[in-house]
């Protein structure tokens, strides 16, 4: 990863209710076992700083992305849009959409994929079966094939529910692993360690402003697929 934008340069949106930032590959939504730095606590030093707050700042996570993948993250601003935001993520009224960058071209070039997903915490990873099995929750996402390069080829991906993994697992299921991703089968890791699965889009129903926000993103780092080859197909 090359020439990452600063945190402010990140912020796609904000409002008094609401913060969307363009996560780097590197960094962490939430603390875990790392102990590394997370997202949210650079997003709350840089909002004190930023406005010269005096005492604790409100912010909460409303969905994640795996470390490893870039792109739209939200962030609730104050305990109203919390509760607001988990409930359009229940009702899935927000519309998720993605880019990634596989090898092996995908079987159809639009289709939509149905799995069972069964999550394997000890190792931090999930499996997609085609029928229900013990612990599996069902996992559902359409694809279409948008661009292709010499070697690569771009999928855009609406996910359509939010489970562990789904993406990473679906797309391994159907021999399209995501380019870097080692844990679900593509044979060399990016330099970094990144994979090249994107958030690219966010849309959905403001639940306090009431009105449609929609948003969009390049990686916000320099990547030569990202930046190079694909850059006009999205």
């Amino acid at each position: 990863m090359q020439n990452p934008l600063p945190l402010s340069e990140r912020i796609v949106y904000e409002d008094n209710h609401l913060l969307v930032i363009n996560k780097l590959p590197t960094e962490i939504v939430q603390e875990d076992k790392t102990g590394d730095v997370s997202l949210l606590s650079q997003l709350k030093d840089f909002i004190k700083q930023r406005d010269n707050k005096i005492g604790n700042v409100f912010l909460e996570v409303i969905h994640r992305i795996d470390r490893p993948v870039s792109g739209l993250v939200m962030f609730a601003k104050t305990s109203k849009a919390l509760s607001k935001f988990n409930e359009i993520l229940r009702e899935q009224k927000i519309q998720k959409i993605y880019l990634a960058v596989v090898q092996n071209k995908p079987p159809k070039e639009k289709d939509t994929l149905e799995h069972y997903i069964v999550r394997n915490t000890q190792k931090n990873k999930s499996k997609a079966f085609l029928k229900e099995t013990k612990g599996s929750k069902k996992a559902i996402l359409s694809y279409e094939l948008i661009a292709k390069s010499e070697r690569y080829y771009l999928l855009r991906i609406i996910l359509i529910t939010g489970r562990h993994h789904q993406i990473r697992a679906q797309l391994s299921a159907i021999n399209c692993p995501i380019k870097g991703d080692i844990k679900y089968g593509y044979p060399r890791t990016n330099p970094g360690g990144y994979i090249h699965l994107h958030s690219y889009q966010l849309e959905f129903e403001h639940p306090i402003k009431n009105e449609t926000i929609k948003l969009s993103c390049r990686p916000a780092f320099y990547d030569k697929l990202w930046s190079e080859v694909f850059f006009d197909k999205f």
